[in-house]
């Protein structure tokens, strides 16, 4: 009959505890993956440790699909590095470079403009309306390394949710077939 009908007499076959077992598993690789998760934002001071690069703004350094691990220490931000920021209103972070910095004299806060390398001009027109500068708090972290292509998993399975169902389901049938 096939993998299908395999599949089928497989999960037909299985006993209650067999089934609980499975279960059980499943919940703690998810659980693990949440504590590594967590961990990794408490190591690196970042609210988003890894991110993907969903646009070209940053070519030729970073491509669409390459994956960022941020960290955000207390040293101040400075002209050159790439940062990773929130801006009001919008939901996907952006990944950037900053060129400016400017150091307020009353309170020593530090305030970036940034802008992709590949655009051409600043990112003003991106930040919330009226607002002409970057604050640390909109800042979730400095790009200390990446992992090029990586990231493309992510982009095709938000971009075609088709494929993450479908991976979902085989990885759920095959965590409750497996016998072991």
């Amino acid at each position: 009959m096939g993998f299908v009908g395999d599949t089928v007499d497989s999960i037909k076959s299985l006993q209650i505890r067999q089934v609980l077992t499975q279960g059980v598993s499943l919940g703690m690789i998810v659980t693990s993956a949440l504590i590594i998760w967590k961990a990794l934002m408490c190591i690196t001071g970042s609210e988003s440790p890894v991110v993907v690069v969903l646009s070209g703004s940053m070519e030729p350094g970073f491509k669409r699909g390459d994956i960022l691990f941020l960290h955000m220490s207390k040293d101040p931000i400075r002209t050159g590095e790439i940062v990773v920021f929130n801006v009001d209103g919008r939901e996907i972070p952006i990944v950037h470079r900053v060129i400016k910095v400017h150091e307020r004299g009353d309170t020593g806060e530090v305030d970036v403009l940034t802008k992709g390398d590949n655009n051409y001009g600043d990112d003003r027109l991106l930040y919330a309306h009226g607002q002409l500068w970057l604050q640390r708090h909109h800042i979730m972290g400095r790009a200390v390394g990446f992992l090029p292509y990586v990231g493309w998993v992510t982009i095709i399975m938000t971009e075609k949710p088709i494929i993450k169902y479908v991976l979902i389901g085989a990885l759920g049938l095959l965590v409750i077939t497996s016998k072991e």
